[in-house]
Protein backbone atom coordinates (compact mmCIF):
# COMPACT_ATOMS: atom_id res chain seq x y z
CA UNK A 1 0.00 0.00 0.00
CA UNK A 2 3.30 2.27 0.43
CA UNK A 3 5.48 3.64 -2.13
CA UNK A 4 9.17 4.10 -1.11
CA UNK A 5 9.45 7.28 0.79
CA UNK A 6 12.51 8.24 -1.91
CA UNK A 7 13.27 12.38 -1.73
CA UNK A 8 9.85 13.29 -0.09
CA UNK A 9 10.68 16.20 1.75
CA UNK A 10 8.22 14.97 4.79
CA UNK A 11 8.82 18.26 6.89
CA UNK A 12 7.22 20.00 3.84
CA UNK A 13 4.76 17.79 3.72
CA UNK A 14 3.39 16.96 6.80
CA UNK A 15 3.17 20.04 9.47
CA UNK A 16 0.24 18.42 11.77
CA UNK A 17 -0.61 14.71 12.70
CA UNK A 18 -3.96 15.15 11.15
CA UNK A 19 -2.60 15.31 7.67
CA UNK A 20 -1.13 12.01 8.20
CA UNK A 21 -4.48 10.51 8.90
CA UNK A 22 -6.46 12.39 5.55
CA UNK A 23 -3.39 11.20 3.72
CA UNK A 24 -3.82 7.32 5.09
CA UNK A 25 -7.41 7.16 4.11
CA UNK A 26 -6.77 8.17 1.15
CA UNK A 27 -4.76 4.79 0.36
CA UNK A 28 -5.93 2.88 2.04
CA UNK A 29 -9.16 0.13 0.90
CA UNK A 30 -12.26 -0.36 3.23
CA UNK A 31 -10.62 -3.67 4.24
CA UNK A 32 -7.41 -2.10 5.76
CA UNK A 33 -9.08 1.61 6.83
CA UNK A 34 -11.70 -0.25 9.20
CA UNK A 35 -9.37 -2.77 10.72
CA UNK A 36 -7.38 0.08 11.40
CA UNK A 37 -9.24 2.05 13.01
CA UNK A 38 -12.68 -0.29 14.37
CA UNK A 39 -13.27 -1.55 17.44
CA UNK A 40 -14.94 -4.19 18.46
CA UNK A 41 -18.64 -4.64 18.36
CA UNK A 42 -20.46 -1.38 19.24
CA UNK A 43 -16.73 0.25 19.75
CA UNK A 44 -17.64 1.71 23.02
CA UNK A 45 -14.41 0.77 25.07
CA UNK A 46 -12.85 2.57 21.69
CA UNK A 47 -14.83 5.94 22.26
CA UNK A 48 -14.36 5.53 25.96
CA UNK A 49 -10.37 5.57 25.48
CA UNK A 50 -10.63 8.94 24.41
CA UNK A 51 -13.12 9.67 26.45
CA UNK A 52 -11.40 9.19 29.16
CA UNK A 53 -8.44 11.02 27.98
CA UNK A 54 -10.85 14.60 27.06
CA UNK A 55 -12.10 13.94 30.84
CA UNK A 56 -8.68 15.16 32.07
CA UNK A 57 -7.92 18.61 31.76
CA UNK A 58 -4.16 20.27 32.17
CA UNK A 59 -3.44 22.88 35.11
CA UNK A 60 -0.70 25.35 34.01
CA UNK A 61 2.12 26.61 36.49
CA UNK A 62 3.29 29.82 34.97
CA UNK A 63 6.99 32.25 35.37
CA UNK A 64 8.35 28.94 35.53
CA UNK A 65 11.96 28.47 33.58
CA UNK A 66 11.05 26.60 30.66
CA UNK A 67 13.93 27.82 28.27
CA UNK A 68 15.54 24.14 28.36
CA UNK A 69 13.32 21.13 27.66
CA UNK A 70 13.64 17.74 27.98
CA UNK A 71 11.45 15.04 26.70
CA UNK A 72 13.55 12.52 27.55
CA UNK A 73 12.93 9.14 29.13
CA UNK A 74 14.46 5.83 30.43
CA UNK A 75 13.32 2.40 29.63
CA UNK A 76 14.70 -0.83 30.18
CA UNK A 77 18.10 1.07 31.34
CA UNK A 78 18.46 2.81 27.70
CA UNK A 79 17.78 6.48 26.97
CA UNK A 80 15.14 7.30 24.26
CA UNK A 81 14.35 10.53 22.71
CA UNK A 82 10.80 10.26 23.65
CA UNK A 83 9.01 8.24 26.40
CA UNK A 84 7.04 6.60 23.06
CA UNK A 85 6.34 2.64 22.26
CA UNK A 86 5.36 1.78 19.16
CA UNK A 87 2.97 -0.58 19.87
CA UNK A 88 2.55 -4.11 18.35
CA UNK A 89 -0.24 -4.43 15.59
CA UNK A 90 -0.48 -7.29 13.38
CA UNK A 91 -0.80 -6.70 9.56
CA UNK A 92 1.55 -4.06 8.96
CA UNK A 93 2.06 -5.44 5.74
CA UNK A 94 -1.11 -3.90 5.16
CA UNK A 95 0.49 -0.53 5.86
CA UNK A 96 4.24 -0.90 4.75
CA UNK A 97 5.22 -4.22 2.50
CA UNK A 98 8.50 -4.32 4.97
CA UNK A 99 6.11 -4.60 7.73
CA UNK A 100 7.81 -5.10 11.10
CA UNK A 101 11.14 -3.94 9.54
CA UNK A 102 10.09 -0.68 8.82
CA UNK A 103 8.39 0.11 12.37
CA UNK A 104 12.26 -1.34 14.01
CA UNK A 105 13.80 1.18 11.15
CA UNK A 106 11.41 4.04 12.39
CA UNK A 107 12.10 3.24 15.90
CA UNK A 108 15.84 3.59 15.69
CA UNK A 109 15.64 6.72 13.70
CA UNK A 110 13.03 7.92 15.89
CA UNK A 111 14.46 7.60 18.94
CA UNK A 112 11.73 5.45 20.72
CA UNK A 113 10.97 1.98 22.04
CA UNK A 114 9.10 -0.46 19.95
CA UNK A 115 7.29 -3.92 20.64
CA UNK A 116 7.18 -6.15 17.93
CA UNK A 117 3.35 -8.69 17.32
CA UNK A 118 4.38 -12.34 17.13
CA UNK A 119 1.65 -12.19 14.02
CA UNK A 120 4.72 -10.51 12.21
CA UNK A 121 6.08 -12.76 9.29
CA UNK A 122 8.66 -11.26 9.62
CA UNK A 123 11.78 -13.09 11.31
CA UNK A 124 13.01 -12.12 14.66
CA UNK A 125 16.28 -10.94 13.55
CA UNK A 126 15.59 -9.35 11.16
CA UNK A 127 13.45 -6.92 13.32
CA UNK A 128 15.77 -6.22 15.71
CA UNK A 129 18.62 -5.24 14.02
CA UNK A 130 15.97 -3.06 12.26
CA UNK A 131 15.22 -1.06 15.42
CA UNK A 132 19.20 -0.94 16.46
CA UNK A 133 19.89 0.31 19.67
CA UNK A 134 16.36 1.55 20.44
CA UNK A 135 14.82 -0.60 23.30
CA UNK A 136 12.62 -3.48 21.88
CA UNK A 137 10.42 -5.84 22.97
CA UNK A 138 9.32 -9.08 21.33
CA UNK A 139 5.33 -10.15 22.10
CA UNK A 140 3.60 -13.31 22.18
CA UNK A 141 0.09 -14.49 21.01
CA UNK A 142 0.23 -18.11 22.75
CA UNK A 143 -1.03 -20.60 19.64
CA UNK A 144 0.84 -23.96 20.87
CA UNK A 145 0.80 -26.13 23.76
CA UNK A 146 4.14 -28.18 24.78
CA UNK A 147 7.41 -25.99 24.50
CA UNK A 148 5.54 -23.40 22.35
CA UNK A 149 5.99 -20.71 24.94
CA UNK A 150 9.31 -21.42 25.55
CA UNK A 151 10.61 -21.63 21.99
CA UNK A 152 9.40 -18.10 21.65
CA UNK A 153 11.14 -16.82 24.55
CA UNK A 154 14.66 -18.40 23.40
CA UNK A 155 14.27 -17.69 20.02
CA UNK A 156 13.35 -13.57 21.00
CA UNK A 157 16.63 -13.94 23.61
CA UNK A 158 19.06 -15.63 20.92
CA UNK A 159 17.44 -12.36 18.33
CA UNK A 160 18.25 -10.13 21.29
CA UNK A 161 15.05 -8.66 22.26
CA UNK A 162 15.78 -6.80 25.11
CA UNK A 163 11.76 -8.11 27.16
CA UNK A 164 9.28 -10.53 26.11
CA UNK A 165 6.01 -9.47 26.31
CA UNK A 166 2.27 -11.51 26.79
CA UNK A 167 -0.69 -9.89 25.09
CA UNK A 168 -3.29 -11.03 28.38
CA UNK A 169 -6.45 -9.32 27.31
CA UNK A 170 -7.16 -12.42 24.43
CA UNK A 171 -8.35 -15.36 26.09
CA UNK A 172 -11.37 -15.07 23.76
CA UNK A 173 -11.18 -13.31 20.12
CA UNK A 174 -13.54 -10.32 19.90
CA UNK A 175 -16.21 -9.59 17.37
CA UNK A 176 -15.07 -7.07 15.01
CA UNK A 177 -18.13 -5.95 13.35
CA UNK A 178 -16.38 -3.34 10.89
CA UNK A 179 -14.64 -6.80 9.14
CA UNK A 180 -17.48 -9.24 9.88
CA UNK A 181 -20.27 -7.39 7.88
CA UNK A 182 -17.42 -6.70 4.93
CA UNK A 183 -16.62 -10.77 5.26
CA UNK A 184 -12.61 -10.06 5.60
CA UNK A 185 -11.03 -12.47 6.64
CA UNK A 186 -7.65 -11.29 7.77
CA UNK A 187 -4.76 -13.18 5.77
CA UNK A 188 -2.75 -12.72 8.99
CA UNK A 189 -5.00 -14.95 10.92
CA UNK A 190 -4.40 -17.77 8.68
CA UNK A 191 -2.67 -19.83 11.29
CA UNK A 192 -5.37 -19.54 13.90
CA UNK A 193 -6.76 -22.78 14.25
CA UNK A 194 -9.22 -24.70 17.06
CA UNK A 195 -5.73 -25.46 18.78
CA UNK A 196 -4.54 -22.10 18.50
CA UNK A 197 -7.72 -20.50 20.21
CA UNK A 198 -7.27 -23.09 23.17
CA UNK A 199 -3.94 -22.54 23.85
CA UNK A 200 -4.49 -18.81 24.20
CA UNK A 201 -7.69 -19.62 26.07
CA UNK A 202 -5.53 -21.52 28.28
CA UNK A 203 -2.82 -19.14 29.40
CA UNK A 204 -2.66 -18.67 33.27
CA UNK A 205 -0.63 -16.96 35.72
CA UNK A 206 0.83 -20.71 36.07
CA UNK A 207 2.68 -20.46 32.65
CA UNK A 208 3.70 -16.75 33.70
CA UNK A 209 5.26 -18.09 37.26
CA UNK A 210 7.17 -20.86 34.86
CA UNK A 211 8.39 -18.56 32.48
CA UNK A 212 9.64 -16.22 34.56
CA UNK A 213 12.03 -19.04 36.90
CA UNK A 214 13.19 -20.46 33.91
CA UNK A 215 14.60 -17.20 31.94
CA UNK A 216 16.30 -14.09 32.55
CA UNK A 217 14.94 -11.75 30.00
CA UNK A 218 12.51 -8.87 31.61
CA UNK A 219 9.03 -9.67 31.17
CA UNK A 220 5.54 -7.66 30.64
CA UNK A 221 2.38 -8.57 30.34
CA UNK A 222 -0.11 -6.23 28.02
CA UNK A 223 -3.60 -5.93 28.32
CA UNK A 224 -4.19 -4.99 32.12
CA UNK A 225 -7.02 -3.23 33.13
CA UNK A 226 -7.32 -3.50 36.63
CA UNK A 227 -5.20 -2.39 40.05
CA UNK A 228 -5.97 -6.02 41.29
CA UNK A 229 -4.33 -7.95 37.75
CA UNK A 230 -1.51 -5.36 38.29
CA UNK A 231 -1.04 -6.12 41.81
CA UNK A 232 -0.73 -10.08 40.90
CA UNK A 233 1.56 -9.14 37.75
CA UNK A 234 4.17 -7.54 40.05
CA UNK A 235 3.40 -10.23 42.71
CA UNK A 236 5.14 -12.63 39.86
CA UNK A 237 7.82 -10.63 39.13
CA UNK A 238 6.67 -8.76 36.12
CA UNK A 239 9.42 -5.77 35.10
CA UNK A 240 6.72 -3.78 33.21
CA UNK A 241 2.65 -3.78 33.25
CA UNK A 242 0.72 -2.74 29.99
CA UNK A 243 -2.27 -0.92 30.94
CA UNK A 244 -4.37 -1.60 27.32
CA UNK A 245 -7.60 -2.64 26.18
CA UNK A 246 -6.46 -3.34 23.00
CA UNK A 247 -6.73 0.03 21.17
CA UNK A 248 -10.99 -1.23 21.86
CA UNK A 249 -10.30 -3.83 19.98
CA UNK A 250 -11.16 -6.67 22.79
CA UNK A 251 -13.54 -6.34 25.48
CA UNK A 252 -16.46 -4.13 24.69
CA UNK A 253 -17.96 -1.88 27.50
CA UNK A 254 -15.00 -1.09 29.00
CA UNK A 255 -13.20 1.34 30.67
CA UNK A 256 -10.54 4.00 28.66
CA UNK A 257 -7.13 2.89 29.69
CA UNK A 258 -6.52 6.77 30.97
CA UNK A 259 -9.67 5.89 33.21
CA UNK A 260 -7.60 2.84 34.97
CA UNK A 261 -3.85 3.91 34.62
CA UNK A 262 -3.91 5.31 38.04
CA UNK A 263 -5.27 2.75 40.17
CA UNK A 264 -2.91 0.79 38.58
CA UNK A 265 0.23 2.58 38.93
CA UNK A 266 -0.61 3.01 42.90
CA UNK A 267 -0.74 -0.79 42.82
CA UNK A 268 2.43 -1.34 40.99
CA UNK A 269 4.18 1.38 42.87
CA UNK A 270 8.02 1.13 42.07
CA UNK A 271 8.09 -2.49 41.81
CA UNK A 272 7.59 -2.50 37.94
CA UNK A 273 7.58 0.24 35.22
CA UNK A 274 3.68 1.20 33.59
CA UNK A 275 3.16 1.56 30.07
CA UNK A 276 -0.14 2.74 28.71
CA UNK A 277 -1.87 2.67 25.10
CA UNK A 278 -5.41 3.60 24.21
CA UNK A 279 -6.40 6.72 22.38
CA UNK A 280 -3.17 8.53 22.02
CA UNK A 281 -3.05 11.01 19.32
CA UNK A 282 -2.01 13.84 20.68
CA UNK A 283 1.51 15.36 23.11
CA UNK A 284 -1.21 16.61 25.03
CA UNK A 285 -2.20 12.59 25.46
CA UNK A 286 1.05 11.86 26.37
CA UNK A 287 1.46 14.13 28.87
CA UNK A 288 -1.47 13.39 30.92
CA UNK A 289 -0.47 9.33 30.68
CA UNK A 290 2.50 10.12 32.46
CA UNK A 291 1.03 12.27 34.82
CA UNK A 292 -1.48 9.31 35.87
CA UNK A 293 1.45 7.56 36.45
CA UNK A 294 2.86 5.97 33.19
CA UNK A 295 6.72 6.02 32.39
CA UNK A 296 6.05 4.85 28.70
CA UNK A 297 3.35 5.74 26.29
CA UNK A 298 2.22 3.33 22.97
CA UNK A 299 0.78 4.42 20.10
CA UNK A 300 -0.57 1.92 17.51
CA UNK A 301 -2.80 3.76 15.22
CA UNK A 302 -1.07 6.79 15.28
CA UNK A 303 2.01 5.62 13.89
CA UNK A 304 0.38 3.34 11.13
CA UNK A 305 -1.34 6.22 9.33
CA UNK A 306 2.40 7.58 8.76
CA UNK A 307 3.56 4.43 8.00
CA UNK A 308 0.94 4.29 5.56
CA UNK A 309 2.34 7.10 3.31
CA UNK A 310 6.07 7.40 4.28
CA UNK A 311 6.78 4.20 5.49
CA UNK A 312 9.58 4.26 8.19
CA UNK A 313 10.66 7.82 7.06
CA UNK A 314 6.63 9.11 7.52
CA UNK A 315 6.46 7.57 11.22
CA UNK A 316 10.21 9.16 12.40
CA UNK A 317 8.17 12.81 10.53
CA UNK A 318 5.33 11.96 12.52
CA UNK A 319 7.13 11.30 16.20
CA UNK A 320 8.48 14.51 15.45
CA UNK A 321 5.87 16.26 15.29
CA UNK A 322 4.51 14.53 18.14
CA UNK A 323 7.71 15.67 19.85
CA UNK A 324 7.10 18.87 19.14
CA UNK A 325 3.62 18.65 20.98
CA UNK A 326 4.76 17.44 23.84
CA UNK A 327 7.40 20.33 24.66
CA UNK A 328 4.43 22.84 23.84
CA UNK A 329 2.63 21.28 26.22
CA UNK A 330 5.38 21.13 28.91
CA UNK A 331 6.27 24.55 28.52
CA UNK A 332 3.03 25.80 29.04
CA UNK A 333 2.54 23.65 31.66
CA UNK A 334 5.47 24.90 33.63
CA UNK A 335 7.49 21.35 33.16
CA UNK A 336 11.12 21.91 32.28
CA UNK A 337 11.65 18.09 32.68
CA UNK A 338 8.82 15.05 32.44
CA UNK A 339 10.12 13.92 35.75
CA UNK A 340 8.94 17.04 37.23
CA UNK A 341 5.37 16.25 35.99
CA UNK A 342 2.35 14.75 38.69
CA UNK A 343 -0.90 14.46 39.26
CA UNK A 344 -1.42 18.18 40.82
CA UNK A 345 -1.17 18.71 37.00
CA UNK A 346 -4.28 17.44 36.01
CA UNK A 347 -7.92 18.30 36.76
CA UNK A 348 -10.32 15.54 36.38
CA UNK A 349 -14.08 15.34 35.32
CA UNK A 350 -13.96 18.14 32.49
CA UNK A 351 -16.79 18.63 30.19
CA UNK A 352 -16.04 16.77 26.53
CA UNK A 353 -15.91 19.43 23.56
CA UNK A 354 -16.38 16.85 21.32
CA UNK A 355 -18.10 13.33 20.64
CA UNK A 356 -15.44 10.95 21.61
CA UNK A 357 -14.03 9.06 18.52
CA UNK A 358 -11.24 7.44 17.12
CA UNK A 359 -10.64 10.75 15.53
CA UNK A 360 -12.21 13.10 17.53
CA UNK A 361 -8.38 14.75 18.97
CA UNK A 362 -8.22 15.98 15.00
CA UNK A 363 -10.71 18.20 14.46
CA UNK A 364 -9.87 19.41 11.18
CA UNK A 365 -9.54 15.73 9.49
CA UNK A 366 -11.66 15.07 6.12
CA UNK A 367 -12.59 11.56 7.93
Amino acid sequence: MTTDAGDRNFDHEFLTLHEFVDAARDRLDDNGWDYLVGGTETETTLKRNRAALDAVALRPRVLVDVSELDATASFLGRDVRLPIMLAPVGGLETFDPEGAVAVGRAARDGGVAIMTSSVSPCPKPDVRAAAGDSPAVFQLYVRGFGRFIEDEVEAAIEAGFDAFAFTVDTAVYSRRERDIVKRFDKPWRAFVNAESVRAQAALSWKDIERIRKAYDIPLMLKGIGTAEDAKMAVDHGINAVYVSNHGGRQLDHGLGSAAVLHQVAQAVGDHAQVIMDGGISRGTDVIKALALGADMVGIGRLYCYALTVGGSAGVVRALEILENEIHSAMGLLGVSRLSDLTPDHLAHGAPLMDEPGVHSAFPLTRV
